[in-house]
């Protein structure tokens, strides 16, 4: 019975994951607006049924190929991050990453572009609580890794701001990626000491 389910469990998610292909595609040619289910459906060789019974509707599709791209990116940020000498060279590699991936990434790349793409940005700036949560969390995991005396909550606080600056680069690109990453840096450095000092102060 365990072979039959765990065969079940890897059709849907086989299922799952070319649904999430084809939006991902569609999106970044067409944007939100005009993506229709039957196209995806149709994209992907399946019934309309399928893909909402799969995700509900367009708006919990859309969102499900926001956290997955999200997914890939912390993977690269983790992959990027485990070669750093320390936590400030850890940060420095993960905004660097973000940036530099962000603008080779099709449908990251729509969002911030102009045209049909544009109504993808709210997805990961204002309505992209989600990402920053998810963002937040395994940052924060990362950085006590490096730092294990860094308290959970300062860590937290640390990890947001930096999702957060790096989004605001992402938005508005007025540096490359290397001196966005530095300005980040620079700016959270003397935060990072204090946080870091006191927590060894009151242990």
């Amino acid at each position: 019975m365990g072979e039959i389910t765990s065969f079940s469990d890897r059709t849907k998610a086989s299922l799952r994951e070319a649904l999430l292909d084809a939006a991902t595609e569609l999106l970044a040619e067409r944007g939100f607006t005009t993506l229709r289910m039957a196209d995806v459906a149709a994209h992907a060789g399946v019934s309309r049924q399928t893909v909402y019974n799969e995700f509900g509707n367009k708006a919990a599709l859309a969102q499900a190929v926001v956290l997955r791209t999200t997914s890939e990116f912390l993977d690269g940020i983790r992959l990027r991050v485990e070669d750093a000498q320390d936590l400030l060279g850890g940060i420095r590699e993960a905004v660097v990453y973000t940036i530099e991936h962000a603008r080779e990434n099709r449908l990251v790349a729509t969002a911030l572009g102009t045209g049909a793409g544009e109504d993808l940005l709210p997805l990961l700036t204002t309505r992209g609580e989600p990402i920053l949560t998810v963002a937040t969390e395994v940052t924060a995991g990362q950085y006590r890794e490096f730092e294990p005396s860094l308290p959970a909550g300062s860590a937290t606080l640390l990890a947001e701001t930096v999702v957060r600056l790096s989004l605001s680069h992402l938005v508005m690109p007025t540096h490359s990626a290397d001196e966005a990453a530095a300005s980040v840096v620079a700016v959270l450095a003397p935060a990072i000491r204090a946080l870091i000092t006191d927590s060894k102060g009151t242990s």
